[in-house]
């Protein structure tokens, strides 16, 4: 089944393999700004005072992103040595938050607060939960199917991004759905 979550509701999140072993928790989202996807996830031992992990969940590691936990199929899916957040850093990863979504256009839609992400057996970036200018400051929910150009300072989207926004996690998919048909016709 597939669904919608913001990045925020994942940290925490216990990492469970298939075998039923809770090996950490999700400290915190690596975001590989050159692509407009997730890169990893920096871990925690479970429990309250354990601290930080010196392993990552490659994005790719992972077997589901569900509401409830991340599944991986066994402990050999960690990479060791921070792995993961060494080569984020490298090639310009690191996070999205604060950047700007700004259409082809020329309009700002907002600064990113948030990410969407797509549930399921293939966990991808969805879109966006910006702060809109335009809308009084009012949080909106920006599908982003096909960005044009990723910086950390910046994210360009084509110009009917704007068209399609959700005001919740409920309305999301049928934006998602709207945007897709939209791109599809202006092949």
């Amino acid at each position: 089944m597939t669904g919608y979550v913001r990045a925020d509701e994942i940290a925490k999140l216990p990492v469970v393999t298939l075998g039923g072993d809770d090996i950490a928790q999700v400290k915190d989202i690596v975001f590989d700004a050159a692509r407009g996807s997730v890169r990893s996830f920096t871990l925690s031992g479970r429990g309250l005072f354990s601290g930080p992990l010196k392993r990552d969940l490659l994005w790719n590691k992972v077997h589901a992103l569900g509401p409830d936990a991340v599944m991986i199929r066994d402990e050999n899916a960690l990479a060791d040595d921070d792995e993961a957040s060494k080569d984020a850093k490298a090639s310009g990863g690191g996070n999205v938050l604060g950047s700007r979504v700004m259409t082809e256009g020329g309009t700002d839609l907002g600064k990113i607060i948030d990410v969407v992400i797509e549930t399921g057996g293939k966990p991808a970036v969805a879109g966006y939960e910006v702060e809109s200018p335009a809308q009084g400051r009012q949080h909106l929910l920006l599908p982003v199917i096909k960005p044009v150009t990723i910086s950390g300072e910046m994210v360009l989207v084509p110009d009917a991004t704007g068209e399609f926004t959700a005001g919740d996690l409920a309305g999301f998919p049928e934006a998602v759905h709207g945007l897709r048909t939209r791109l599809e016709q202006e092949k």
